[in-house]
């Protein structure tokens, strides 16, 4: 009697041939979801320009409109990065005799490669076009409200401390000394900082000599002006550090949309989907 012939399972060891990095599907998500960031951002300036007015009582608020924008980095930020991922993940190469755990993992580090790759890339192409595009819209929503296009941060400032005492009085001295407050605020405040006691004495003399104003009446102007640098200064320090809160978590959130968009596109890609969704009994 010939005994039956026991066929031992072939081991492989080593890895597959497949490289575990599909950097083609890497880089065509990365430029997808730049081009969509650059498409969305400019949809977002077109959308900010119809609710923004520089009328008074027009328009939102300017808190609403911060909330907005910074909510709409967020939506770019998904949509862009999901439909990166997305291809990534769907267009990388098959990994055949590769644990299914391990294929989760390479598909997740796809997207997230691919977002990687996405952010540095727009960081260094999509910074000019993006900024100036920024650029533009803000202009041009500020430009009914500008006054003077050879204006200097502080030139409104020194408008309001030389203001005239009476609208029919006429203002003494020349030009220079205002270029010289001009100069003057603009280095004491640079840095947050504030004006020397020389310098505020010195200041509330020019204004009481050029509006007609009382040296204590002056000197109130400049402290109520240099209150006034303060509050927007500081007002535009917290606009800036809001504005970097929602860009980090517009990127933070981008890198997981990219990472579970790549997911479900590898698995669509190699047909395991539906059966990773239904249970073992259902599949018996």
């Amino acid at each position: 009697m010939i005994d039956p012939v026991v066929v031992q399972p072939t081991i492989t060891d080593g890895e597959p041939s497949v490289v575990g990095v599909s950097w083609a599907a890497v880089t065509a998500g990365a430029v997808v979801s730049c081009a969509l960031t650059l498409l969305l951002l400019a949809f977002g300036v077109g959308l900010g320009l119809s609710v923004v007015s520089p009328w008074s009582g027009a328009g939102v608020s300017a808190t609403t409109f911060k909330i907005g924008t910074g909510l709409y980095f967020v939506v770019i930020a998904m949509l862009s990065s999901s439909i990166g991922g997305y291809i990534a993940g769907r267009l990388r190469s098959r990994w055949v005799r590769v644990h299914s755990d391990e294929v989760y993992f390479r598909d997740t580090a796809h997207g997230f490669v691919s977002w990687a790759f996405a952010s540095v890339l727009g960081a260094i192409l999509l910074a000019t076009p993006a900024a100036n595009l920024v650029g533009s819209g803000l202009g041009a929503a500020s430009q009914a409200a500008s006054t003077a296009s050879r204006s200097g941060p502080m030139d409104g400032y020194v408008d309001t401390l030389l203001r005239p005492a009476s609208p029919s009085a006429q203002a003494q001295g020349t030009d220079g000394s205002r270029d010289e407050m001009g100069r003057l605020f603009t280095s004491s405040f640079r840095s947050g900082g504030e004006l020397k006691a020389t310098d505020r004495e010195y200041v509330a003399k020019v204004v009481a000599a050029r509006t007609g104003l009382s040296q204590a009446d002056a000197e109130k102007r400049v402290n109520d002006v240099v209150t006034q640098i303060k509050v927007d200064t500081d007002a535009a320090r917290k606009a800036t550090a809001q504005l970097a809160f929602w860009l980090a978590a517009s990127l933070l959130l981008g890198a997981f949309c990219a990472s579970l968009a790549a997911t479900e596109g590898g698995e669509l890609r190699d047909g395991t989907s539906r059966s990773r969704k239904l249970s073992p009994a259902m599949r018996t």
